[in-house]
């Protein structure tokens, strides 16, 4: 706490404070057959790794594809100086004067190596290099000296090619399809499909049928007839008929005798006949996620590769791809059954990979987040030291932000230290509805990335309902109950019953041959009854309860503990006073003839009473589901002390994790409802996200961990 006040007023401060961002300009460039990527870095005047970075889905020395769509950075966007310049100095000098880094790199200086063989190597001038390495200004360049390198994204203007509307068509969803569906019919990827339709929305993949969409066309589909039909043969076995090649290969029995006249001529199907039956197409109404998941290849991806990840073979992924004839390329959309199984998850219907956000960060990408929190500034006196203690001790919503702030910040830090620029504002809304509706009023929702905030179910509601209407996520960093009709809100907070299930199968496979017991006390009934009904042959230990007095009967637990076996107990309670109780009965018991365990499925308040005894928990081997673990003397750790001369608590660790996890998934694609359904599960210094979409009510996090008190520490499980 003393770490909070002596720094209160700089985090207040903060909180009034908000930087700006620029946007980046683009065009587009359909590949035309045969084109190299270093044709269209030359064509539009940028550099290949410009073109890299906006484009993801290829990579150096990879063929283009024809009629992809690359996304292509305009070089005009650079500062314009409209002053005038100084003696001898060029406009485009001064225009380079001004520009800012977007990232920075090291340099560790070799024998011989010299300022300008330096800013040659980097394209860059000795004055830049000054800039940023200030000792270079009053002493010499040493060997073994490590330099700060600046990367700035210089382009020269060239003509720039607009898309020609003859290349494209307009299409009409269908029911049910997905924008995965049709980026694999047309073989472009996604992003691809963004940039054609910039109307689409950032926030959402919703697609409502009768939606148009311009699309490449596709090669030889202007000349009518042009496409060609392909063949499979096939030996007729034994005894099979017409109606059973309808159904084996979708082909009309008349159209089979078409095309194979020695039917005819023979007299009808005969066994070991070779016959050519035209290769299954699939309708447009059957590519959609109630038949297929979806996955898009990743540049380097081989076959084996491809087919090892996705539990299938390369002939069966040929028979529903047929554009993998003409190879595997990046970008490509490809169907799997909707049954497929393999080393991947699935959600929302597309294949996700295992993607490490920190080497994926898009330098381009500047998203904006709200921070709206209840400092509590109303209740408290800036003149006085004493009054600003006191109320942040007396108020928990007022230090749970503290917390939450102070670890969001070196969140923001970090990010900013990875070249992304953040745009934060922050704002108070002193717990009440009301304030938090004035203060809305005032912003426009629309230029949010996302909302960090606030804390009080009715503000959450309001927020989430205002920031629905334009698509913004609404994350709600601690507990709060679900609300109706919010798809936009992210609830990090995950809820006891996923909890008590992660625990439920963590101890399945481990519960055989075990003696468990429950004590759980009258308002824990439920949760009692679910642990009998999950484990056999569960005894329970009935408590007695007297006003506010709550006992168990020593005597009658002692007859159910076992010799024999291992003796599981769960304790289901929030009452303070019967859980130092109980572990301390159980401590008891747990001797050398009988081994005593103990579990909860939802450590709350009552555990961390200061009447357990740790040294109690920890011969007990006490294990339970949480949201969070304990941290260690990590990176954040270290700068969150260095920062605030105190040691961030549970609060500060969360509002860290949040934050991080959110600016990261920003960085990487600056829509948190896309990225939730690309992004498998994230795990930072003490919390772990993974979202699940529930239409009606927003995402949920899913992830967990079963801790345990081991050696007088509270260990983490690996399940």
């Amino acid at each position: 706490m003393n770490g909070y006040l002596k720094n209160i007023v700089l985090l207040l401060l903060l909180a009034l404070l908000s930087c700006k961002a620029t946007a980046q300009k683009f065009t587009t460039h359909k590949v035309k057959q045969g084109e190299s990527l270093e044709e269209v870095s030359k064509r539009y005047g940028v550099s290949i790794a410009d073109i890299l970075v906006y484009n993801k889905e290829i990579k150096v020395g990879q063929d283009l594809r024809a009629n992809m769509v690359l996304v292509i950075p305009n070089a005009t966007n650079a500062t314009s100086v409209t002053s005038e310049t100084k003696a001898g100095t060029t406009t485009a000098e001064s225009t380079e004067e001004q520009e800012e880094p977007y990232a920075f790199t090291s340099h560790k200086v070799k024998r011989k190596e010299t300022l300008y063989s330096i800013s040659k190597r980097y394209n860059i001038t000795e004055d830049d290099i000054k800039k940023y390495n200030r000792d270079l200004y009053s002493m010499q360049l040493k060997k073994k000296m490590v330099l700060r390198i600046p990367k700035y994204r210089r382009v020269d203007p060239r003509d720039m090619e607009t898309i020609d509307p003859n290349d494209y068509e307009t299409y009409t969803v269908a029911l049910k399809e997905t924008r995965w569906s049709i980026a694999h019919k047309y073989g472009i990827t996604i992003d691809s499909l963004l940039v054609l339709n910039p109307d689409l929305s950032k926030t959402s993949n919703y697609l409502r049928e009768g939606q148009e969409l311009k699309l490449p066309i596709k090669a030889g589909s202007s000349i009518k007839n042009q496409e060609t039909q392909l063949y499979v043969s096939y030996t007729v076995p034994a005894k099979m008929n017409f109606y059973q090649l309808e159904k084996k290969f979708g082909v009309k029995s008349d159209e089979i005798v078409r095309l194979n006249p020695q039917i005819s001529e023979q007299g009808g199907l005969k066994e070991d006949m070779v016959i050519r039956i035209p290769q299954r197409k699939v309708e447009a109404g059957e590519v959609n996620t109630d038949n297929f998941i979806f996955y898009e290849v990743k540049p380097k991806q081989t076959e084996y590769s491809l087919t090892r990840k996705l539990g299938v073979t390369y002939k069966e992924l040929l028979k529903l791809n047929p554009s993998l004839q003409d190879g595997l390329k990046a970008g490509m959309v490809l169907k799997l059954p909707k049954t497929q199984t393999g080393n991947f998850e699935v959600r929302n219907s597309l294949v996700l990979d295992k993607i490490d956000l920190l080497d994926s960060i898009n330098p381009a990408s500047k998203p904006k987040v709200l921070f709206l929190l209840p400092f509590r500034l109303d209740r408290m006196d800036m003149s006085s030291k004493a009054n600003m203690e006191d109320t942040i001790q007396k108020r928990n919503d007022a230090s749970a932000s503290l917390g939450l702030y102070s670890g969001a910040l070196i969140a923001v830090d970090s990010i900013a230290d990875l070249g992304i620029s953040i745009d934060i504002k922050t704002l108070d809304n002193e717990l009440s509805l009301a304030k938090t509706k004035e203060l809305l009023a005032r912003e426009n929702m629309a230029d949010y990335s996302a909302v960090f905030g606030p804390l009080d179910p009715p503000s959450v509601q309001e927020v989430a309902t205002r920031a629905a209407s334009v698509q913004v996520p609404v994350l709600a960093p601690i507990p709060v109950r679900s609300l109706n009709s919010m798809p936009n809100v992210f609830f990090t907070y995950t809820g006891q019953q996923v909890l008590r299930d992660k625990m439920f199968s963590y101890l399945d496979s481990l519960a055989i041959d075990k003696n468990i017991i429950v004590i759980a006390d009258a308002k824990n009934d439920t949760v009692a009854k679910m642990i009998m009904q999950r484990f056999p042959e569960v005894k329970r230990v009935e408590l007695k309860e007297e006003e506010k007095n709550i006992s168990m009967d020593l005597e009658e637990f002692t007859e159910l503990l076992s010799t024999e076996q291992e003796n599981w107990v769960f304790l289901e309670t929030d009452n303070e006073k019967l859980v130092p109780s109980v572990s301390s009965i159980l401590n008891s018991n747990n001797t050398e003839e009988i081994m005593v365990r103990m579990f909860t499925t939802n450590r709350n308040k009552a555990f961390d009473s200061d009447a357990i005894s740790v040294s109690h928990l920890s011969n007990l081997n006490f294990t339970y589901p949480s949201v969070y673990r304990e941290v260690g003397n990590n990176s954040f750790v270290k700068r969150y002390e260095k920062r605030f001369k105190s040691r961030p608590d549970r609060f500060a660790v969360r509002g860290f994790d949040i934050t991080y996890d959110l600016l990261l998934k920003l960085a990487y694609k600056n829509d948190m409802f896309a990225i939730s359904k690309l992004i498998g599960e994230t795990e930072y210094s003490g919390n772990k996200f993974s979202y699940e979409k529930d239409e009606a009510s927003g995402y949920y996090n899913t992830s967990s961990y079963i801790m345990s008190y081991q050696d007088m520490r509270i260990k983490e499980i690996k399940p």
